[in-house]
Order: C-alpha cells, then sequence, then structure tokens
C-alpha cells in the first residue's frame, strides 16, 4: 500500500460517510462512491454534515455515484466497503476494476462477508473488520452519529499471509474514525460481533422499536440474550473461538454463555442512547429489506448445517421475514409471537 494510499470509501451512509468524513479530515486522500442520487447530489453541494452529541462537523468531499465508477481511471489503493452485507459480491465486482494490483478492501460491515470479498478480489487483496458504531441517516447529506470517534471501536485483520502484515497499516488509516485494534482471529472476531447482532439488532426491530426502549419490555432482555448465546455457541460449534471485542478482556471469556451476555451488555451500556434505532429498524423504515438473512438467519442456518438448532434465531428471521415480504407489520403486538419459542 502507498505511503500516502489513494481511498475510497464505497456504500457512504450513515456509518460510511462518518467514517469517511473523518478520513477527509485527518488528510487522507478519499473518495465518496455512493449508490442513493439524492444522498450524493447532496453532499456534492453542501459537503456531509455529522451531527454529534457535542459537536457537528460539515466536511468538503470528492464524491462520485456508482454509476461513475467506470469512468474513474486512477486506481484505489485501499477500499473501505460500508455497503450492506447483502451487496457485498456487485459492490466488490464494481470496484475491482479499478483497486490497484496490491490494493486492499476492506469490509466494514456486519455479517461474515469475507470469503465473499476474497471471492472477488482475492484473498491476498482482503481484509476483514469489525465495527461499533451507532448511527443514524433520515437525510440525504446529513449523518447523526451518536458515538464520536473516541467511541467507536473497530478490529482489522487479514485472512491471508500475504495481508497478515499489512493489517496494522490499514489500522494506522482508521484510527481518525475511531480506536481500532489489529485481531489475529479476525474470523472469530466478526462471528462475535455476529452474537451481538443477533441478539439486538433484529429482534428489537421487529417490535418497531428504539433499542433502548426494546431492551426494557418484559421478557426481552432475556430473549435477546438466548439469541446471543444460541449465536455464541454456534460459532464455537464451526470452529471458531471466544475473542476479546469492544474492550472485553481475558476474564469476559470464561465461558459461552457468560460472553454473550457480556457483550450485550457492553453494547446496551456503551453503545446505545436513548434514541439508537438499529440499522434493521431504519430499513424498515426506509421501505427497505434488512440484512436478516446475513444475521439470524445465518445463525440459524449453520447450526441446523451442523445438526443442531437455534431456534430463537429461527424465530426472529421467520417472523422478519414476514414483516419484509409485508404479510406482518414491525410493532409491539408482535411480541408474544416473538417470546413464544420452545427451545429444543
Amino acid at each position: 500500500m502507498a505511503d500516502a494510499p489513494r481511498i475510497a470509501v464505497l456504500g457512504t451512509g450513515a456509518n460510511g460517510a462518518a467514517i469517511g468524513a473523518d478520513l477527509t479530515r485527518a488528510g487522507h486522500d478519499v473518495t465518496f462512491i455512493e449508490q442513493w442520487p439524492a444522498h450524493v447530489e447532496a453532499m456534492r453541494r453542501s459537503g456531509i454534515r455529522v451531527e454529534m452529541p457535542d459537536r457537528t462537523e460539515v466536511t468538503p468531499v470528492q464524491v462520485h455515484h456508482v454509476c461513475d465508477v467506470a469512468e474513474l481511471r486512477e486506481p484505489f489503493d485501499l477500499v473501505f466497503l460500508v455497503v450492506k452485507a447483502y451487496d457485498t459480491r456487485w459492490a466488490c465486482e464494481l470496484i475491482r476494476p479499478v483497486l490497484a494490483d496490491d490494493g486492499l478492501v476492506v469490509g466494514v460491515q456486519n455479517g461474515m462477508t469475507i470469503d465473499d470479498i476474497a471471492d472477488i478480489v482475492g484473498p491476498h487483496r482482503t481484509i476483514g473488520a469489525v465495527i461499533e458504531i451507532a448511527a443514524n441517516m433520515f437525510e440525504p447529506g446529513v449523518v447523526e452519529r451518536q458515538n464520536p470517534p473516541d467511541e467507536t471501536w473497530f478490529a482489522v485483520g487479514g485472512i491471508h499471509p500475504a495481508t497478515a502484515m499489512r493489517a496494522e497499516g490499514v489500522a494506522g488509516v482508521l484510527r481518525a474514525a475511531g480506536r481500532v485494534e489489529v485481531s489475529g482471529d479476525i474470523r472469530s472476531s466478526k462471528w462475535m460481533k455476529l452474537v451481538v447482532n443477533a441478539a439486538e439488532l433484529v429482534p428489537s426491530a421487529i417490535l418497531d422499536l428504539p433499542l433502548d426502549d426494546a431492551v426494557r419490555v418484559p421478557g426481552m432482555r432475556d430473549f435477546m440474550v438466548r439469541a446471543g448465546r444460541e449465536a455464541v455457541r454456534t460459532s464455537l460449534d464451526a470452529g471458531n473461538r471466544l475473542v476479546p471485542i469492544f474492550g472485553m478482556t481475558e476474564a469476559d471469556l470464561v465461558d459461552a454463555d457468560h460472553y454473550a451476555d457480556r457483550l450485550l451488555e457492553i453494547v446496551l451500556d456503551v453503545y446505545t442512547l436513548p434514541s439508537t434505532l438499529t440499522t434493521v429498524l431504519q430499513d424498515w423504515r426506509k421501505g427497505r429489506r434488512s440484512e436478516v438473512e446475513e444475521l439470524n438467519g445465518l445463525v440459524a442456518r449453520e447450526a441446523e448445517r451442523l445438526g443442531g438448532a437455534a431456534p430463537y434465531n429461527a424465530r426472529v428471521a421467520e417472523l422478519a421475514r414476514e414483516i419484509e415480504s409485508g404479510r406482518r407489520a414491525a410493532g409491539v403486538d408482535n411480541l408474544t409471537e416473538l417470546l413464544g419459542v420452545v427451545a429444543t
């Protein structure tokens, strides 16, 4: 990677725009690439506005619509991929022609997208990442970022010997946007993030409530804990291991259930504000589909593949599919059916 890498942020919704703004303000050569036309035009006209609890920053940025990528000629050394997990493959195909031969694609996403990225650009050009940030976007050009950089956390790591020594360089760039750790087992680190995502993202959205409100509904915190425990056990059965994320310590790795409980506790206590809407709830309120198949759906499928079951995650995925198909509305009326899981 070049000493002064040419950087693209591909996918500049709430998280991608917030990260890209931080990198730009740190003096990096950053290009935004975005698929929402109104958002592109707003950023071209007025820059990206990031509203945080203690300050608001407006940053002029260089931005292209995805339709413009075919017109780009100078290759990128570093691409931060911040699209939905289900958009990973086409986004990698889009950027591959303008990725430098020794360039890297960093999947700053929920879900297990590492192998999809590697399949398109090669494992030697793939870096996995874990992200913990709370941000919303409902207006083109405006990010409501609830966790400023000093409260934002990332982990990065490679899956190929060629990238093992390059992860620190990526971390050095990304530290403009938050605290960054280099993981020696990024696949396990990403599964651990999937554990907490399975516990809170979709279950709270099914009730159509901000996360802080949903967890206070009788029975919901216990349900979230059980979904997280299923996910962590499934991860271990698949050959991954418990690794500390979000500032956890070795003391938090005593057993799978304690780990899942502690991880949810950290997210709720440290990274959740009263106004925090999960990415899934934001998607549904915008009329978009969510990443449920890459979150709870993945846990349920993987558990079944391994000869087990994940009934809490399976129930979440079932109800979410009904909501996305229009057969069910998100709302607290779903509580009884959501909680009515008989574990096997």
